[in-house]
Protein backbone atom coordinates (compact mmCIF):
# COMPACT_ATOMS: atom_id res chain seq x y z
CA UNK A 1 0.00 0.00 0.00
CA UNK A 2 1.23 3.53 -0.51
CA UNK A 3 0.07 6.56 0.89
CA UNK A 4 0.83 10.14 -0.90
CA UNK A 5 2.35 12.66 1.22
CA UNK A 6 1.12 16.12 1.30
CA UNK A 7 4.41 17.45 -0.16
CA UNK A 8 3.86 14.85 -3.04
CA UNK A 9 6.60 12.39 -1.24
CA UNK A 10 4.99 8.71 -1.82
CA UNK A 11 4.91 6.55 1.28
CA UNK A 12 5.69 2.38 0.19
CA UNK A 13 4.21 1.14 3.65
CA UNK A 14 4.65 -2.87 1.97
CA UNK A 15 7.36 -4.74 3.59
CA UNK A 16 10.70 -4.78 1.28
CA UNK A 17 8.58 -2.02 -0.81
CA UNK A 18 11.57 0.64 -1.05
CA UNK A 19 13.19 3.61 0.71
CA UNK A 20 10.94 5.26 3.60
CA UNK A 21 11.32 9.02 3.92
CA UNK A 22 11.29 9.52 7.61
CA UNK A 23 11.80 13.61 7.54
CA UNK A 24 7.74 13.62 7.85
CA UNK A 25 8.17 11.91 11.52
CA UNK A 26 10.87 14.12 12.45
CA UNK A 27 8.61 17.14 11.50
CA UNK A 28 5.19 15.19 13.38
CA UNK A 29 7.47 14.70 16.40
CA UNK A 30 9.01 18.37 16.66
CA UNK A 31 4.70 19.21 16.24
CA UNK A 32 3.96 16.64 18.92
CA UNK A 33 6.40 19.19 21.47
CA UNK A 34 5.22 22.02 20.33
CA UNK A 35 1.96 21.16 20.93
CA UNK A 36 2.95 19.46 24.45
CA UNK A 37 4.13 22.42 25.73
CA UNK A 38 1.42 24.12 24.31
CA UNK A 39 -0.85 22.55 26.48
CA UNK A 40 1.08 22.47 29.84
CA UNK A 41 1.43 26.15 29.31
CA UNK A 42 -2.62 26.39 28.74
CA UNK A 43 -2.67 24.30 32.17
CA UNK A 44 -0.58 26.56 33.94
CA UNK A 45 -2.94 29.71 33.07
CA UNK A 46 -6.45 27.50 34.06
CA UNK A 47 -7.46 27.05 29.88
CA UNK A 48 -8.39 23.11 30.25
CA UNK A 49 -10.47 23.21 27.02
CA UNK A 50 -7.17 24.36 25.01
CA UNK A 51 -4.99 21.65 26.65
CA UNK A 52 -7.33 19.21 25.87
CA UNK A 53 -7.31 20.34 21.87
CA UNK A 54 -3.48 20.72 22.18
CA UNK A 55 -3.25 17.20 24.00
CA UNK A 56 -5.13 15.59 21.19
CA UNK A 57 -2.93 17.31 18.45
CA UNK A 58 -0.02 16.57 20.05
CA UNK A 59 -1.33 12.40 20.41
CA UNK A 60 -2.06 12.50 16.72
CA UNK A 61 1.48 14.08 15.55
CA UNK A 62 3.09 11.18 17.69
CA UNK A 63 0.66 8.22 15.86
CA UNK A 64 1.81 10.26 12.46
CA UNK A 65 5.26 9.81 13.58
CA UNK A 66 4.76 6.17 14.71
CA UNK A 67 3.80 5.15 11.76
CA UNK A 68 6.07 6.52 9.07
CA UNK A 69 8.34 4.95 11.62
CA UNK A 70 6.55 1.38 11.48
CA UNK A 71 6.94 1.75 7.73
CA UNK A 72 10.42 2.07 7.75
CA UNK A 73 10.94 -0.64 10.15
CA UNK A 74 8.88 -3.29 7.88
CA UNK A 75 10.84 -1.90 5.16
CA UNK A 76 14.37 -3.31 6.88
CA UNK A 77 15.19 0.01 7.99
CA UNK A 78 16.63 1.62 4.84
CA UNK A 79 15.97 5.40 5.43
CA UNK A 80 15.67 7.98 2.95
CA UNK A 81 16.38 10.95 4.71
CA UNK A 82 19.52 12.09 6.48
CA UNK A 83 18.43 13.76 10.26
Amino acid sequence: MSITEPGGGVLDTEPGGGVVDVTEAARQLQQAAHDATVAFDCIGLGEFDRAHTHTITARAAVDAAETVLRAALANGGTLAAEL
